[in-house]
């Protein structure tokens, strides 16, 4: 137990570690005069990470961090611009792409037919309290 605690614990330095040196290195490159990115410090580049963050330490079970990893991805996909190009026009197509392929290659909870019709003992006994 106290191996998973210090494990745990561990796990969030390195995480809070990585965020503090990626947004100072951010700040330090936008003040020595470096562009960069206008949508790299906003909120929704964060969700975005916060999302990623949240399913790497869930191994990517469950769907909170879905949840979070799409809106940012939606509203981050929009702000980017290559070459003059505007991401915006194939935001939903990736979306729906991404979510197709989570359907498709999430894992599986198999039960068998034979579980759905098993009797289960019903227990009549009264409770006294």
């Amino acid at each position: 137990m106290e191996t998973l605690i210090k494990k745990n614990h561990a796990d969030k330095q390195l995480g809070l570690g990585i965020l503090i040196l990626v947004i100072g290195s951010v700040f330090f490159l936008r003040n020595t005069g470096i562009d960069v990115p206008h949508w790299i410090l906003r909120w929704h580049t964060i969700m975005l990470g916060a999302g990623l963050w949240m399913g790497y330490r869930k191994n990517f079970q469950g769907s909170g961090w879905l949840a979070l990893t799409i809106i940012g991805g939606i509203f981050t996909l929009r702000a980017i611009s290559i070459f003059d190009f505007n991401l915006s026009g194939i935001t939903v197509p990736v979306v729906l792409i991404g979510l197709g392929l989570y359907v498709i290659l999430k894992p599986k909870k198999v039960q068998n037919f034979d579980q759905y019709f098993e009797k289960k003992p019903v227990d009549f006994t009264e409770k006294e309290s």
